[in-house]
Order: structure tokens, then sequence, then C-alpha cells
């Protein structure tokens, strides 16, 4: 007797047709592609490569500085190969500082944000791959938010060029510092635009000039389980740490927590997972946010310290952080110890994540873009 799987809740893997595209980057093409790129919008291809090195390696974004390109012909460069593709609206910040959401306006009004984290040992950004998130699931701002439209590879990469030139410039406290982290947590699945993903994944990874120069072993891509975007990504060659949104170990609840699962179920997933890390050499994390009587019972731990006892993977717990309207709340923390001690039975490794942000509704699951512009701002 076979059991009928529920109704899918409604998933959105294609983005509503755009009225107008975002205006092409430097940033949006290989670094063999960006000569051709400046050819054809009348400039001598090396200009490409003095560009790069101004935008990857110096993170400048004042072409007055770009003293080895001619001075009547900087601004005419800088606004066809590097467009002005994202406008700071708003930054929040807590932490005394160390934690600050930047709320970006994109080229058509639409609005996204990213987090910019410093620790004692690294400085973190964590990036939005699409305005809202198709995915749907429940207890996450961004999905309930409905899916907006796909960012391209120069918006991604923008926000990290954003991020590394406020730590060179010292803009958080403490002084000047290195961006050291990305990781692909904040608005959107960065697995269902794939295309610009990857393309910003070897931005970040190539060296200086031809992109940012920052280890793969300090990038993280998230996502909630679409199995052929992990099987694709392990043939890239890049090596990025992969981080799963599992957020229950029975596919009973997934399906309604996280319904992708719907169509690929706790088993293919992992068994993705598991693929990727034999690749790549590359351990990989669990993402599972602790909701208070939902997924945090022991029985449930049980079962995910059972699945994950063989296999090279970290368990990062999440306190439930809240969102506007939300019916759920975060784990008791009697419940959230018992949890901890019985992964740690099966010799998991299991980290109770930081709540970064919360208070400015920038931590996992809070982003939304959902400030009030005032006209002012709109008509800017």
């Amino acid at each position: 007797m076979t059991t009928e799987r529920p109704t899918e809740l409604k998933l959105v893997f294609d983005e509503p047709v755009q009225r107008k595209k975002a205006p092409k980057h430097l940033a949006d093409f290989a670094p063999a592609e960006r000569k051709a790129f400046a050819k054809e919008l009348g400039f001598q291809p090396f200009r490409a490569a003095q560009v790069a090195t101004h935008y990857f390696t110096h993170l400048s974004n004042e072409p007055d500085e770009w003293t080895d390109i001619p001075a009547a012909e900087r601004q005419s460069i800088a606004q066809a190969l590097t467009p002005k593709l994202i406008e700071l609206v708003t930054t929040r910040t807590t932490d005394g500082g160390m934690t600050r959401k930047d709320l970006w306006k994109l080229h058509d009004g639409v609005l996204v944000e990213s987090v910019l984290m410093r620790y004692t040992d690294r400085t973190t950004v964590c990036i939005s791959s699409q305005a809202g998130c198709g995915m749907n699931c429940p207890f996450c701002a961004t999905g309930q938010a409905g899916l907006t439209r796909n960012l391209s590879a120069g918006e991604i990469t923008d926000q990290i060029v954003a991020a590394a030139r406020a730590c060179a410039n010292g803009e958080m406290p403490g002084g000047p510092t290195r961006l050291s982290n990305i990781v692909f947590m904040g608005m959107g699945e960065p697995l269902a635009n794939y295309n610009a993903v990857v393309r910003t994944l070897r931005n970040i990874t190539d060296s200086n000039p031809d992109g940012l120069g920052i280890s793969a072993r300090s990038v993280v891509v998230s996502t909630v389980g679409l199995v052929p975007g992990i099987e694709k990504l392990m043939d890239e060659g890049i090596n990025c740490t992969l981080a799963v949104s599992l957020h229950t170990p029975d596919d009973e609840l997934r399906d309604s927590l996280v319904p992708i699962n719907n169509r690929f179920n706790v088993r293919e997933v992992l068994a993705a997972a598991d693929a990727y890390e034999k690749k790549t050499g590359r351990r990989y994390s669990i993402e599972y946010a602790l909701i208070r009587d939902i997924n945090d019972q022991a029985w449930r731990a049980d079962l995910l310290g059972r699945l994950l006892r063989n296999r090279n993977a970290h368990v990062n717990l999440i306190p439930l952080n809240p969102t506007p309207g939300s019916k759920w709340t975060a784990s008791r923390p009697e419940d959230e110890a018992e949890f901890v001690r019985v992964l740690e039975g099966y010799k998991v490794p299991v980290t109770v994540r930081d709540t970064r942000g919360r208070e400015i509704d920038g931590a996992c699951g809070q982003l939304a873009a959902s400030e009030i512009i005032s006209e002012d701002e709109k008509a800017k």
C-alpha cells in the first residue's frame, strides 16, 4: 500500500516577467567576456581590466580616483561598465554598531536587504540573491513575502563589494578591517537563481583583479534542498560550503514546514548533500530553526541524530527569530538544551547559533525589506 503525499503548497521557481532588466554590469560577465562587453559599449577592451581592478581590488566607486584612465573618460566608463545597481535607503545597527542591516533600492524600486556582522575573529556579510522568495516556508518572513524577482549577478556582487568597502573604510566599530566571510542566507533561495549565484561565487573567489580573492572556504551557500541545484553546484569546481535548511528530520512535518520537501524529501536532500561533500571535501551544515512544540521534541532530535551520526555534517540550531504575525516562537531553554544533549549523544557536532540582528529584524528568517519609504525617497 502506498501512502499518498499531501498536496504540494505553492512554490515559485520562475520570476514574474520584469518590465525592465537590471543594467548590465562588469560583474555580470566572466573575466574573459569583460573585454567584449567594453568593446560593445564603444570602449577599448583593456579598459575592462582597469575598471575591474578598481572595483574588485581597490573597492573604489569614485571614478575621479581612477588615475590610469584619462580624466575625460572616467565618468562615462564608470557609468557604462559599473552602473549604479543598488542605492542605500536606510541602515539600522545593533550590538553597539557591530551588526548593521542595510536596505537597498534596486533600479526598479524593488527592495532587498543585507546584514554585515563584525566578530572578534571575522567579519561576515549575509546577502540576498532574490527579492523575496518563492519557497513559501511559513516560519520565514522572506518566504511569506513571495518572490518578486531574481537579482542579477551584478546586484548580488554589488552588495558584497559595498560590504567590503564599508569594512575597508572603517565604518564599523574597531576601525578598518577586511571582509572575510560571505553567506548566501539573506532574502531568496540561491539555487533557484542558479546562474547569477554561480557567477557571483566566481566574482568572490577569483583572484584580484578578476574577483575579490576571498577563499571559497569562507563562503556558504544555503538551500532549502533543491537537489538538481546541489548536484550542479558540486561540479562547478568552486567548493564553497553547503548549508541545508532541513528544520526537521521527518517528511511528514517537513512537507509543511519546508514545502519543497514535497518534491525532494529528506532522504533525497541528504543524499545530494553527501554527494556534494564527497565531491568537494567540504563538510556541510544542517540549519535547524527550533520552533516551540513544533520541531523541538527530543524524539525528533533522536531521529536527526540517527540520520546524521555517520555523515560529515554539522548542525546549526537556530532559536526561531520572531516575525510579524507569526503564531510560532522559539523553543524553551530546557527543550533546546535537551535537543543539543541528544545530538551530542550521537556525536553529531552541534552549535546553537548566535541570534545577531534580532533587534533590527536582521536575523535568520527575518529579512523582508518591509521598511516604509517616504515619498521623497521613492522619488529619488
